[in-house]
């Protein structure tokens, strides 16, 4: 008892540290995987395969990186955080540095789609639910903003640098940079992260009374299998998969991937627009951290229906924003809907765990998967889209189109009690 309240009068609890180690994988995963969107020209170039085949190892990568979300989740619950997360690193590691070996199409996709999908997968947002839960009674949506807007921070560092080393030294020693920089966060993270408040004698941060360790599950596989068959019988796991599947379509799969190259399409310079795609990285920064402190006081339903209507407007409008030179136009396009981008984790993790209780990280994990998902078919689908008609502009107006019917799903979600038990589905 001595122990736990001199762990509790310490000046910064250990929450914030593990939230900060947190940040930094989640950072790292960020970058990792969207490094792709700025090698499609490199390696169309040297390769000479169409957007639509280099397309499709992002996808893979887009879908591995959301249907591994669930299983990871339950991971965690056996094997405790930090040895998922180092296993993760390692892995994109080994997937990154073996892209520089490749000499055909199908390596890309075991190296960048499945390897790295995998990997960054495993760090994905529901490692994001799951810290929060574990770690935070207080301050919860603020610091699912934060950790949500570490994936924006990754790809401000990332994707300027890689850009920049992708067009003067080639792609490989760019890819041999990602692999380095994420075997260096595998130390950090087996030193300073740690699985449960208990592990340091603590209790989570702003919490009134001590929270048992949850028990360890014998089959991960069977566990995250099990709480999705659970969730399905709720509509609203459907409405928040619906809409969260839109949003990775309207996002990582459309204009994560396919920014660059549509505004290289107009005579904008690679490096040029990889620096407009990080900027959108600044502005959700601040968007993101903005969203998670509203989520602690506003209806995160209407958040979300706010939040998936302002994008599809912005993703309407982009078609004619797009010149040889980066118009003040293009600017505003740039700040708001980076204020936007990624505004939508906070309150559908706040619905998950709400409506689903101590599943909540898994059921993300799942709704998660269904951003991905939709992900992978706008990457796809706006590729084959660019080939066979020479212009993006019919992907932006489907995606502007979908992102009014995602705002619709997110308010008819019912409103329920918070803390909804874990084994009936709301």
């Amino acid at each position: 008892m001595i122990q736990l309240e001199t762990r509790r009068s310490q000046r910064i609890h250990w929450a914030w540290w593990v939230a900060g180690v947190a940040f930094v994988a989640l950072l790292g995963a960020a970058g990792f995987r969207s490094a792709p969107s700025v090698l499609i020209e490199p390696l169309h170039t040297e390769f000479g395969w169409s957007t639509g085949t280099i397309s499709s190892a992002v996808s893979v990568n887009l879908v591995l990186y959301g249907v591994t979300a669930p299983f990871a989740a339950a991971l965690m619950e056996r094997f405790g955080m930090r040895k998922v997360v180092a296993c993760a690193l390692t892995l994109v590691a080994a997937g990154a540095g073996l892209t520089v070996f490749m000499t055909a199409s199908w390596q890309l996709v075991l190296f960048w789609g499945i390897f790295v999908g995998l990997g960054t997968g495993s760090m994905a947002m529901a490692f994001v639910a799951t810290v929060t839960a574990r770690w935070f009674v207080k301050h919860r949506g603020l610091v699912s903003g934060i950790l949500t807007a570490a994936g924006a921070t990754g790809q401000l560092i990332f994707l300027p640098i890689i850009a920049n080393m992708a067009t003067s030294l080639g792609w490989r020693p760019a890819s041999l940079v990602i692999a380095g920089v994420a075997l260096v966060v595998v130390p950090v993270v087996l030193i300073f992260l740690r699985d449960h408040p208990h592990d340091v004698g603590t209790t989570a941060y702003g919490a009134v009374e001590d929270t048992p360790r949850p028990p360890k599950t014998k089959g991960a596989a069977a566990r995250a299998l099990q709480v999705l068959g659970k969730a399905t019988k709720s509509g609203t796991f459907w409405m928040l998969a619906g809409g969260f599947a839109i949003c990775g379509a309207s996002t990582n799969g459309l204009v994560g991937t396919h920014f660059v190259p549509a505004a290289h399409d107009h005579g904008v310079p690679m490096t040029t627009a990889a620096g407009l795609l990080a900027l959108v990285g600044v502005f959700d920064v601040a968007g993101t951290i903005f969203s998670g402190w509203l989520t602690d006081r506003i209806d995160p339903r209407w958040l979300l229906g706010a939040y998936y209507t302002l994008r599809g407007l912005s993703l309407v409008l982009l078609p004619h924003l797009f010149a040889a030179t980066v118009e003040p136009p293009m600017w505003a396009f740039i700040i708001f809907y980076g204020l936007d981008w990624v505004a939508t984790v906070p309150p559908t993790v706040a619905l998950c765990r709400d409506r689903f209780g101590m599943s909540g990280p898994i059921v993300f994990g799942w709704v998660f998967a269904s951003h991905q998902l939709g992900a992978a078919v706008a990457a796809s689908a706006a590729g084959i889209t660019r080939d066979h008609t020479g212009s993006y502009d019919l992907a932006w107006y489907s995606a502007g189109t979908l992102c009014a019917v995602a705002a619709l799903l997110s308010v008819l979600i019912k409103r329920t009690p918070r803390n909804t038990d874990v084994t009936r589905p709301a």
